[in-house]
């Protein structure tokens, strides 16, 4: 058994010992790159008209109740309370008056989306005040407090507990 019959595809060269199947080896073809999945190209496509700063409700810079750690703690809370108590208070209510227990269970769906969307317009509204007012106590003990380094000047009395003693 020679090279030949183990390569039938490639002729052996006997001048070059072989060289152009070593050659063929050398030549890899070019991989093309992964293709993109449908989730990157809509990405891609929905990216290409909006500039990088121009996204839709995103402020620059803001307060915003969803950045802030405790309210956005506290909406959470206070929605799902709220989607609860409508829940339960119209099911309560419903049973009261005789509705059919298929009614009683869409009554009280309706009244949970009602409660949890009343609950969290009321949490926001409740923090975007409380962090406003926040902010502006921050500022003004800021603003009244004497910065570090700086040695607070008496003012002008001439009583004899301000003069050094002689």
């Amino acid at each position: 058994m020679s090279d030949e019959s183990a390569q039938p595809d490639q002729p052996a060269d006997a001048e070059s010992g072989g060289a152009p199947a070593a050659a063929a080896k050398a030549e890899k073809p070019k991989k093309k790159p992964p293709a993109k999945s449908k989730d990157a190209k809509s990405k891609d496509a929905k990216s290409k008209g909006k500039s990088k700063g121009g996204a839709k409700g995103k402020s620059k810079g803001g307060v915003s109740v969803a950045s802030y750690p405790r309210a956005h703690a506290q909406v959470r809370r206070a929605k799902g309370w709220g989607g609860l108590a409508g829940f339960m208070v119209a099911a309560y209510l419903s049973y009261r008056a005789g509705v059919p227990p298929p009614q009683i269970g869409l009554r009280a769906l309706a009244a949970g989306v009602v409660g949890y969307l009343v609950a969290w317009a009321a949490a926001v509204t409740f923090w975007r005040q409380f962090m406003l007012a926040e902010i502006r106590a921050r500022y003004e003990q800021r603003k009244s407090a004497p910065t570090a380094g700086t040695i607070p000047i008496k003012s002008g009395s001439t009583s004899k507990e301000d003069r050094p003693a002689a």
